[in-house]
């Protein structure tokens, strides 16, 4: 358990200084006043919904093996179909 504590914290790290969530991070810094107040707020939605979404990739890499990512990718897949399915059938 210990163990799994610590790899959701190293991956919670590298999440954090990826190089891709740094170059967005630094060009809301550098750019922030040249942004309206609406670009600005877009700008840090987008630097928070990536930094969120490759936090919770690498902690599911940590936390599921790779047969069990799968398998709840293919249930995603199957959820999404059936929405679509009820959408259309409702039309």
């Amino acid at each position: 358990m210990l163990s799994t504590a610590l790899a959701i914290q190293q991956a919670t790290a590298e999440a954090v200084h990826d190089e891709s969530v740094m170059d967005l991070a630094a060009h809301i810094y550098h750019s922030k006043d040249n942004m309206s107040g609406d670009e600005f707020v877009k700008a840090m939605f987008m630097y928070s919904a990536h930094l969120s979404a490759l936090t919770a990739t690498l902690v599911t890499h940590v936390c599921l093996t790779e047969n069990q990512i799968d398998e709840m990718m293919d249930t995603i897949k199957e959820f999404d179909k059936l929405g679509e399915e009820i959408k259309n059938g409702n039309e």
